[in-house]
């Protein structure tokens, strides 16, 4: 079993930044690949980043490319999501997860966070 917790969501005008934590407990999270996704109102659960997991590989929606940076400290069993240049149609719940496959998908990953709620004001 592995235990996520995010941190570091909160509430920021657009063109702002914040960096959410996902810290990870339980069975050696190191052999895990590990992503990002978000949940707006209403809409599905989708994809945003993922990251291998020694970390030499990531991969990203590309409306976040080139402001949205994932990154992973196995040493602290941490994921990172640095989030710049932040748009208010980013204002979702923001779940980490943890799974055995490097996928996108949602349904291959066998761990999941509570979410942290991010807010972006226009």
């Amino acid at each position: 079993q592995v235990q996520l917790v995010e941190s570091g969501g909160g509430m920021v005008q657009a063109g702002g930044s914040l960096r959410l934590s996902c810290t990870a407990s339980g069975r050696t999270s190191g052999k895990y690949h590990m992503g990002w996704f978000r949940q707006a109102p209403e809409k599905e659960r989708d994809f945003v980043a993922l990251i291998s997991s020694s970390g030499d590989a990531t991969s990203y929606i590309d409306s976040v490319k080139g402001r949205f940076t994932i990154s992973r400290d196995n040493a602290k069993n941490t994921m990172y999501l640095q989030m710049n240049s932040l748009k208010p149609e980013a204002t979702a719940v923001y779940y980490c997860a943890a799974g055995r496959l490097i996928s996108k998908a949602r349904g291959t990953y066998d761990y999941w966070g509570q979410g942290t709620q991010v807010t972006v004001s226009s």
